[in-house]
């Protein structure tokens, strides 16, 4: 045998999609770890072509699953960001996206037994510790994947998968604010460095000379703007405490404009290095959170609610998606107590991804 045969569910996640495994099926520690997943997507390829990845950092993510640990969880999810081209592996943040397939997995694995009409599931973000509760459609005999909701990004309809996110504030970096101002300036331009779900930093879309309505793909040909980009991203994630900026994907970055299509704001996100074609679960609660917090970049922008809970609805490149804030205004900016979001997911395939034995091979 040449080969290490390892089981997986091949799922679509939100606007994501990668393989989902048992964490008990790989190994232990994280450098032999990242080497399995290097191969199983293929980095190291433009179109991982030698493994499952698609190209795209959207298709090169990893969940990790397990029974909890934690007295509150039922279960574990490990997520990994995996580089299209350059062979590395990122385990600092997570993925909300992902994460939206993470109920459905667990059911599909054993891990939780389904529930009549509806699973509620307890879902610890090992890489954060957030806390996310997850309702699946269930049936006794699995999940339930058609259904009628449908999300900017994704063709068709499936059935809904309901996100309530805990314990999304300083995940990170241990504040909403990891520098300390809801301002800071880098190269000139101004910047909110936030921690909401996912550390970011956040500009105007304005100050790099874009509307903030461009499309993916027309940002990404923008070299100019990727440079000065990620020259203020690594400044701005270095003031936030974040360790070794230039290799990490955190923080990411966003940017904001005013709305243009009957949403609250225009978003724009990039995973850094290439902008999302859609928007990350993750990276809109940090977005709807700057753009309810005042003093912010997005002060202007947004016509706040006063409703509590807020719906902020942010138009992204694929659409819209909308956030449900739970919070309350302070002196020091905003208390955040949760984050709601309706997301779908799809299982695509199962069956065995084969690593090569030279790379691991089970005990």
């Amino acid at each position: 045998m040449t080969q290490t045969a390892i089981p997986f569910l091949f799922m679509r996640g939100g606007t994501s999609r990668g393989p989902y495994l048992n964490r008990a099926d790989l190994p232990e520690d994280l450098e032999s770890l990242a080497e399995v997943l290097i191969a199983m997507v293929g980095s190291g390829h433009p179109l991982n072509i030698d493994g499952i990845g698609g190209g795209n950092a959207v298709t090169t993510k990893v969940a990790m699953l397990s029974r909890s640990t934690d007295d509150w969880a039922d279960v574990d999810y490990f997520f990994a960001q995996v580089s299209v081209a350059d062979r590395t592996v990122d385990f600092k943040p997570t993925c909300g996206n992902i994460l939206s397939g993470v109920g459905p997995a667990a059911i599909e694995m054993g891990l939780i037994p389904a529930r009549e009409a509806e699973t509620t599931l307890n879902i610890r973000a090992v890489n954060t510790g957030a806390r996310v509760v997850a309702k699946v459609r269930t049936s006794p005999d699995g999940a339930i994947y058609d259904g009628t909701a449908s999300i900017d990004g994704v063709p068709g309809t499936a059935a809904p998968v309901a996100l309530q996110f805990m314990d999304t504030v300083g995940g990170a970096t241990g504040a909403l604010l990891p520098t300390g101002n809801l301002i800071d300036t880098f190269n000139g331009v101004d910047v909110t460095c936030m921690d909401v779900a996912m550390p970011m930093a956040i500009a105007r879309a304005e100050t790099f000379g874009l509307t903030g309505y461009e499309s993916a793909d027309t940002l990404n040909e923008n070299t100019a703007f990727f440079a000065a980009m990620e020259a203020i991203r690594i400044q701005a994630g270095e003031a936030m405490g974040i360790a070794n900026v230039a290799t990490s994907v955190t923080p990411k970055f966003g940017l904001l404009a005013a709305a243009r299509d009957g949403g609250t704001i225009a978003a724009r996100y990039f995973m850094p290095w290439t902008a999302h074609p859609a928007m990350a679960v993750t990276g809109a609660q940090c977005l709807a959170s700057c753009a309810l917090t005042p003093g912010t970049v997005a002060e202007g922008m947004a016509a706040r609610s006063n409703e509590r809970p807020a719906t902020i609805t942010l138009e992204h490149a694929s659409g819209q998606i909308d956030v449900l804030v739970d919070y309350d205004l302070t002196n020091d900016g905003i208390d955040l107590r949760s984050a709601g979001l309706v997301r779908t997911a799809r299982l695509l395939a199962r069956g065995e991804v084969m690593i090569p034995t030279a790379i691991w091979t089970k005990a």
